[in-house]
């Protein structure tokens, strides 16, 4: 019934995703000469891009920290050969298989953002070493979607966190994002057009698929304050969400 879309991976992993997923601490650098950075932070990593991969959402470097290369994934930038690049944190994961590259990684770290030269060696009084660091902002719902039958509203939802806290609930809105694939379960945000707050972006993880535009209802738990670590941190989430209805778009 549900179909698996073309954008197979993305990371803001809010999720990333969550993010992707966040997801790590601030650091404050108010030199204006990088020299010594590292070695008093020695949680940030200083990269060099070795090769580059686009998919419709993520943004694959193979980057070279002295003498190791690795593997990471990111929220689509433009990237080059030869950028230099610092991040710190990350959630690893072993032979991750993308199938819009067709792919097999046999071990890809991802992060929701990097940081590059030009902001840490420009003189910025505060750098948020953070892998949000990149998250894009959520474009809000022009239309309002109707709410399912014995179901509630986003709007509602945000407003009354406390009374839905493990509790199952039923949601209907058109999928804003999906991120498949990370940390085993695919990330799925929602709008309904139901907020005017800056709650107006809901996340549930399933192991359902579908794709972006889609409307769906989805059925699941809303668990608070969730940290999957690496960032990803929600005040409300939807887990293990069973998508009961699907209209593509």
């Amino acid at each position: 019934m549900i179909k698996s879309g073309s954008i197979t991976e993305q990371i803001g992993i809010k999720m990333i995703l969550c993010a992707f997923f966040i997801f790590s601490s601030i650091i404050v650098c108010r030199s204006q000469d990088s020299s010594g950075f590292i070695e008093k932070h020695p949680n940030v990593h200083k990269v060099v891009v070795d090769s580059v991969l686009q998919t419709t959402s993520y943004t694959y470097l193979l980057i070279k920290e002295n003498d190791s290369l690795q593997w990471i994934a990111i929220p689509k930038i433009e990237a080059s050969i030869g950028d230099t690049y610092y991040f710190q944190g990350g959630m690893e994961m072993t032979n991750f298989r993308s199938k819009e590259l067709n792919r097999v990684f046999s071990s890809v770290l991802f992060l929701n953002g990097v940081i590059s030269s030009t902001i840490l060696e420009g003189g910025k009084t505060v750098l948020e070493a953070s892998p949000q660091y990149s998250r894009t902002k959520t474009v809000k719902l022009d239309s309002k979607i109707e709410p399912a039958k014995n179901g509630i509203t986003i709007a509602e939802l945000f407003s009354n966190k406390e009374k839905y806290a493990d509790k199952t609930v039923i949601i209907r809105g058109q999928v804003t994002k999906y991120n498949a694939g990370i940390m085993d379960r695919n990330w799925i945000h929602l709008q309904d057009g139901s907020s005017g707050s800056e709650d107006l972006d809901f996340t549930a993880t399933s192991q359902m698929e579908t794709k972006e535009g889609d409307i769906i209802t989805i059925k699941g738990k809303i668990i608070l304050n969730k940290n999957f670590g690496s960032g990803y941190f929600f005040s409300v989430i939807m887990e293990d969400g069973i998508i009961i209805e699907n209209n593509e778009d």
